[in-house]
């Protein structure tokens, strides 16, 4: 035997795992079903809080169908389907990303995180739909600011009175 004949063992393994990349993608899913499952199994919920359906019904079939797409798209890949390249998207990818929209994008965010306890959702909502119109290119700064505003408040009233999902107020506590 030559060392010809030697299969190279670990460029084969490159080879197969660059060939079954999309395995990557299950693993996420996979561990993401495990996550979503393991925290509604452990959820701890009185039996007054129940309802008809109850709290742990909708993250235990969303769990479930991370775990069933998971099994379904590893299956899939195995057996050798692989994804279609993105030829219908309106982007270059040759492009490098456009970093200053990400950094806006993610200080909006990071701000509405921060400021939604101490100024209330209807105004960390309205900085954050503002800011991400603008991250996102808008330059509107008569329009936008009152769009914001009242997007806000439309979801804090719907989200607080309609649907009983309790958001922070702030200062606009009494007024709203």
């Amino acid at each position: 035997m030559t060392t010809t004949d030697i299969p190279h063992e670990p460029r084969n393994r490159r080879s197969w795992l660059r060939e079954h990349s999309e395995l990557g993608v299950c693993v996420l899913l996979l561990a993401l079903g495990a996550l979503v499952l393991t925290d509604a199994l452990t959820m701890d919920v009185d039996l007054t809080q129940r309802g008809p359906i109850g709290p742990k019904t909708v993250p235990i079939a969303v769990g479930t169908g991370l775990l069933v797409v998971a099994v379904l798209l590893a299956v899939d890949v195995l057996r050798g389907g692989r994804g279609e390249a993105e030829g219908g998207e309106d982007i270059d990818l040759s492009e490098p990303a456009d970093w200053r929209t990400v950094l806006l994008l993610a200080g909006v965010f990071l701000m509405t995180a921060v400021l939604i306890e101490p100024a209330g959702f209807p105004i960390a909502g309205a900085l954050l739909f503002w800011g991400a119109a603008y991250a996102l290119g808008s330059r509107h700064f008569d329009r936008d600011p009152l769009i914001a505003a009242a997007l806000s408040v439309v979801t804090y009233e719907v989200f607080n009175n309609l649907l009983g999902v309790p958001l922070p107020g702030g200062p606009l506590m009494g007024v709203l």
